[in-house]
C-alpha cells in the first residue's frame, strides 16, 4: 500500500524539479538587466531630483544669510561691530 502512495509522488517530482530549475533559469537571465538598469539610474539624476537638490541649496543659503544678517544686528546692537561692517541699516530696539 505504501509503494502504491508513493508512484504518484514520485510523478509530480520531476515536474516540481522542471518548475524550479525553470524559475531558477528566469531569475539567472533577468539578473543582469535588473543589474544594468539600477547602475543607470544610479548613475544619472532625474530632473525632479535635480529640482530638489537646487531648493536645498537655496534654502540653505537662505538661512545663512538670514542668521549672518541677525548676527550683524544684534553686533551692532551691542555696539560690538567689526571695522568692516556698516551698521546704519540696522533699527536700534
Amino acid at each position: 500500500m505504501k509503494i502504491l502512495s508513493a508512484i504518484p509522488l514520485a510523478l509530480l517530482l520531476p515536474g516540481c524539479a522542471l518548475g524550479t530549475v525553470a524559475s531558477t533559469a528566469v531569475q539567472v537571465v533577468t539578473l543582469p538587466v535588473k543589474v544594468a538598469s539600477t547602475a543607470v539610474d544610479l548613475a544619472t539624476t532625474s530632473q525632479a531630483e535635480a529640482d530638489q537638490k537646487r531648493g536645498r541649496e537655496l534654502r540653505k543659503a537662505d538661512e545663512r544669510r538670514a542668521r549672518e544678517a541677525r548676527q550683524l544686528a544684534d553686533r551692532c546692537r551691542a555696539g560690538r561691530a567689526l571695522p568692516t561692517e556698516y551698521c546704519g541699516a540696522v533699527q536700534p530696539r
